[in-house]
């Protein structure tokens, strides 16, 4: 039989029996359906978060006090770390010859900020920053100009707005050269920054910028550590760069020969390795899930398709009288089997990827369909149909075709 013809006898041997078939496929739902669900949403989180992680820029990387995912209460070991102070970051800048850029920055979240027209909620991020933070952070100015060494410096009272507050504060105005106030300090907007979009449903675009010893004279030196970004002049340099900069500012620190480092290096691959970690049991769980219903869904099949080798055996001894080989049926009910399969992974698929695309979407992560994901489903339904649907497939082709057809 052709193979359009035997796909088609499939179809029709499940339609005759709709709610068996049904009730069979059904183990193939579930188990596909957990695979794509669960990764889905993996994936989507995983892709918002390396988008997330586009802050630091080509070839950089980032030192911290504190390690960027932890997990549980932090060790007293870790709480008890000297800051990084912007001393050392100094000592660093002027020492580490292998890096393009160094650059500080400081961090102070629910901050106010009035102009002369409008108040914002205290929700503003302000940022305090070096001038190498506009290369290492791949911060972009769209008007104005950028924070200076002078501004460094002398302390300047100038700063940069996110794009959003410039259409809160001055929805009319030209924001370059007005005044605003964060809190009790009043500084003069010298520029404003392109836009950058939005990352787990928040804007990036909600900040402001200001010279890194202003924030510390504003809010403090000794109660706030720095972060530190250096960018490395290319991939090749790379591992050299960050080698390079432990060995530095592990003496700058005092960090006795043998103990651990007391402070943390962020990369992109570093956090990604964290997520996966985080994620991996929760992928583990769904496979095991997936495995238990696909071997359930796969005894479902034999048993139907054994059922239906005895329903059909006339058939099987006419087929084989007017000349089908062994092959041929062999074939055919393989075929029905697969078709069984696929059916219900179809439906898995769909299913899977609309419910991890929904629960993504709650997360504030960009949607995405995972083809290698959508393709590992079809190949696993099309193993089960033929580890499953062989021996009623075998046991079909093996008919005598003389007692076939003497069967009622």
């Amino acid at each position: 039989m052709k193979i359009q013809e035997t796909v088609q006898v499939a179809f029709d041997s499940l339609r005759a029996n709709k709610l068996r078939s049904s009730l069979t496929v059904l183990g193939i739902v579930i188990g596909i359906f957990s695979i794509i669900s669960v990764s889905t949403v993996i994936s989507m989180l995983q892709n918002t978060v390396e988008t997330g992680l586009s802050f630091l820029g080509s070839n950089t990387f980032q030192v911290q006090k504190f390690p960027a995912i932890q997990m549980g209460r932090i060790s007293d070991k870790i709480w008890n770390r000297k800051n990084i102070t912007i001393d050392q970051y100094y000592k660093l800048r002027d020492s580490l010859r292998e890096a393009q850029y160094v650059s500080a920055e400081l961090y102070q979240l629910g901050v106010r900020v009035k102009s002369q027209w409008y108040t914002t909620n205290p929700n503003i991020l302000i940022q305090g920053l070096t001038p190498e933070s506009f290369q290492t952070l791949q911060l972009s100015v769209e008007s104005g100009r950028a924070i200076n060494q002078s501004d460094l410096d002398h302390s300047n009272h100038v700063c940069i707005l996110g794009a959003d507050l410039v259409k809160k504060l001055f929805k009319r105005v030209d924001p370059i050269n007005q005044e605003i106030r964060v809190n009790n300090l009043r500084l003069k907007v010298i520029g404003v920054f392109a836009e950058r979009g939005q990352i787990f449903g928040q804007s990036r675009d909600n900040f402001i910028a200001a010279p890194i010893t202003v924030i510390q004279n504003q809010f403090g030196k000794r109660m706030r550590s720095l972060n530190i970004n250096v960018m490395a002049y290319g991939p090749q340099s790379y591992n050299a760069t960050l080698d390079s900069t432990i060995g530095i500012l592990r003496a700058i620190r005092k960090v006795p020969v043998g103990d651990e480092n007391d402070f943390e290096i962020l990369t992109s691959d570093s956090v990604m390795a964290q997520i996966n970690d985080i994620t991996k049991y929760v992928r583990l769980g769904s496979i095991v899930i997936a495995l238990i219903a696909l071997v359930a869904a796969g005894i479902g099949i034999m048993n139907i398709m054994l059922v239906s080798v005895t329903e059909r055996t006339r058939e099987i001894g006419i087929r084989k009288a007017i000349g089908a080989k062994r092959r041929d049926i062999l074939f055919q009910f393989l075929i029905e089997a697969i078709t069984l399969c696929q059916f219900g992974g179809i439906i898995g698929i769909v299913l899977g990827w609309a419910a991890g695309t929904w629960a993504g979407t709650m997360l504030k992560s960009a949607p995405i369909i995972p083809v290698d994901l959508v393709i590992t489903g079809i190949g696993l339904c099309v193993l089960v149909g033929v580890v499953f649907g062989t021996s009623p497939a075998y046991k079909a082709a093996r008919m005598d075709p003389i007692e076939a057809l003497r069967y009622e």
